[in-house]
C-alpha cells in the first residue's frame, strides 16, 4: 500500500457524490417517513464505512492507473460498476420519484443505488490490492446495502 494522491479515487467519489448532491434535492415521495426508524447500528456501520471509504480512495495511489498489468481488468470492472450506478440514477431522476423507484434494481442487482458503488469500490480495493479499502467497503455495505433492503421491504409490505 502507497500513500499518496489518489486521482481515480477521485474520480469515483465525484461519480459517487455527484448524483447524491442532486438527490437531496429530488427525494422519493414519504422518504422521511422511512428514515426515521432506521436501525441504529446499521447507521453507525454505513456512516464510518462512508468516512473510512472517502479517505481511504484519497490517500493511497494504490488506486491510478497501472499499465502491463492483468490486473487492470479488475479495475475495469469497478468503472463498469460506477457507470451502472450512474445508468441507475438517471432512470431515478427521470422517474416519478417514489419510494419504489429509489430501492429499485438494475439489470436484476437489487437496490441498486447501495449495492453497485460498494461493490465498485471492492473490486477498486481488489485492484489496489488495499486492505484498508476492502475493510472499509465490508464495513460500509454492511450498513448501506442492509439499510436498503430493509427500507426496501418495508415499502413493499405496505
Amino acid at each position: 500500500m502507497n500513500f499518496g494522491f489518489s486521482y481515480m479515487g477521485l474520480i469515483f467519489l465525484t461519480m459517487l457524490m455527484v448524483p447524491n448532491i442532486v438527490w437531496t434535492k429530488n427525494r422519493p415521495k414519504d422518504y422521511e417517513k422511512y428514515v426515521s426508524h432506521e436501525n441504529k447500528v446499521l447507521l453507525v456501520f454505513e456512516r464510518i464505512g462512508e468516512v473510512l471509504v472517502t479517505c481511504v480512495a484519497l490517500i493511497f495511489s494504490d488506486f491510478n492507473i497501472r499499465t502491463g498489468s492483468v490486473w487492470i481488468l479488475w479495475l475495469v470492472a469497478a468503472v463498469i460498476l460506477m457507470l451502472l450506478y450512474e445508468i441507475y440514477w438517471i432512470r431515478y431522476f427521470k422517474s416519478e420519484k417514489t419510494m419504489k423507484d429509489f430501492y429499485s434494481s438494475l439489470f436484476r442487482i437489487p437496490v441498486a443505488g447501495a449495492t453497485l458503488p460498494v461493490c465498485a469500490f471492492f473490486l477498486l480495493g481488489v485492484y489496489g490490492k488495499n486492505l484498508w479499502m476492502l475493510i472499509a467497503v465490508i464495513i460500509l455495505g454492511i450498513g448501506h446495502i442492509a439499510i436498503h433492503l430493509n427500507h426496501r421491504k418495508e415499502i413493499t409490505e405496505v
